[in-house]
């Protein structure tokens, strides 16, 4: 009984697909973080090059 139960694994889907889905949300923030920050510093650039600092 105890065998066939630590072979179960029928409730792991759903803890499996949030896991996943925390990664998957956890590498969005962070891409959009990092590629947000890219752009104010280039736009930073662009417009000290404007006015000439």
């Amino acid at each position: 009984m105890i065998k066939r139960f630590l072979n179960d694994e029928t409730g792991l889907e759903l803890s499996e697909y949030a896991v996943a889905a925390a990664l998957v949300a956890l590498a969005c923030v962070l891409a959009f973080r990092t590629l947000g920050g890219n752009i104010a510093l280039k736009i930073n650039e662009l417009a000290e090059t404007i006015i000439g600092g």
